[in-house]
């Protein structure tokens, strides 16, 4: 059985290319990223944890597209914050647009998320989403400064990772989820083990990820590997490895992290020394998978498989 439902997901693509009809380079700039495809996790969540307890998905479709609109926002930002030249295979928007149209495409992403909002038919639903979805936007930006300091220090702990992580990538997920749960009218007790659920794939959406750029398929996961490396990004494992590498590895390592220009025979170095903190990011995904699996089950166990089902994607994935 298929892990997305294809019916639901060309519900999900539909609406979003109605949301951003329009002329002009703006518009095609908006939909650049949306058009080369992405997972749609986000939203696909949202409607899974709605139909935990209701089944019409027209209801909870503009929440549902709400937080991917506000996803692709952020990737675009991201993306001209951190230099990035692909994403999806495919050239970043900046590249392609120039960085003050892409600048213009994210924040008209951003603004149409909350024109989605406004389509929620109940006013005291839109409401609580408008709530817990303006949170999270504010969540990640604090999870992206973050992120940009991290790359200026060498003592980051695990747990200042952590929460980093939690906001920057946690919080959109926790939010997709959190939404699912205010319009399927699920219990406090419910949306606190639903919230529960999302910290930890969103900790291990990002951990993934960290593995997945020092030992993924370039052409899987769209972007050259070893691209954080170059940046200088302090992930999980590189943390891990500072803590625990002997001082000539740990030098070596510091000497290529953050190099723009390095070879990728340095790359390829840098991945060999942190080959043991590699196994351990891995270790703490299955960790957080498992332990999110746990909280789902005071749901319904036919409806609740298909968010156990995305959980063990997550730490399976391969882009």
């Amino acid at each position: 059985m298929e892990l997305f439902d294809k019916n639901i997901l060309f519900l999900i693509d539909k609406e979003l290319n109605r949301y951003l009809e329009g002329e002009g380079t703006i518009y095609k700039a908006s939909r650049h990223l949306l058009l080369a495809g992405g997972k749609r996790i986000r939203p696909y969540l949202t409607i899974l944890t709605y139909m935990l307890k209701r089944d019409d998905i027209e209801e909870v479709l503009p929440a549902a597209l709400a937080v991917e609109l506000i996803h692709n926002y952020t990737l675009i930002h991201d993306d001209i914050m951190d230099n990035d030249d692909r994403r999806r295979g495919i050239p970043t928007v900046h590249i392609v647009y120039g960085k003050p149209m892409a600048i213009l495409a994210g924040d008209l992403l951003y603004a149409k998320a909350f024109v989605a909002v406004s389509d929620i038919r109940d006013p005291e639903k839109a409401h609580e989403v408008l709530k817990v979805l303006s949170k999270s936007c504010v969540d990640v930006c604090v999870g992206q400064a973050m992120d940009m300091e991290f790359e200026k220090r060498e003592d980051i702990t695990m747990e200042e990772y952590l929460e980093m992580i939690s906001k920057k990538t946690g919080a959109l997920l926790v939010t997709s989820v959190e939404i699912g749960a205010i319009m399927g009218e699920c219990s406090s007790e419910e949306r606190e083990a639903l919230r529960e659920y999302a910290k930890r794939i969103g900790l291990a959406f990002q951990i993934q990820d960290d593995i997945l750029d020092l030992v993924g398929n370039k052409n899987k996961i769209g972007k050259p590997i070893g691209s954080d490396i170059r940046e200088g990004k302090k992930t999980l494992i590189v943390i891990h490895a500072l803590q625990h590498l002997p001082e000539d590895k740990k030098k070596r390592l510091l000497d290529i992290l953050g190099k723009r220009d390095a070879e990728d025979e340095e790359i390829k170095e840098a991945i060999e020394i942190l080959k043991d903190s590699i196994e351990f990011a891995k270790e703490m995904v299955k960790k957080y998978i498992t332990e999110s699996k746990e909280y789902l089950k005071i749901f319904d166990k036919k409806r609740r498989k298909k968010l156990e089902d995305i959980a063990d994607f997550i730490m399976e994935r391969v882009y």
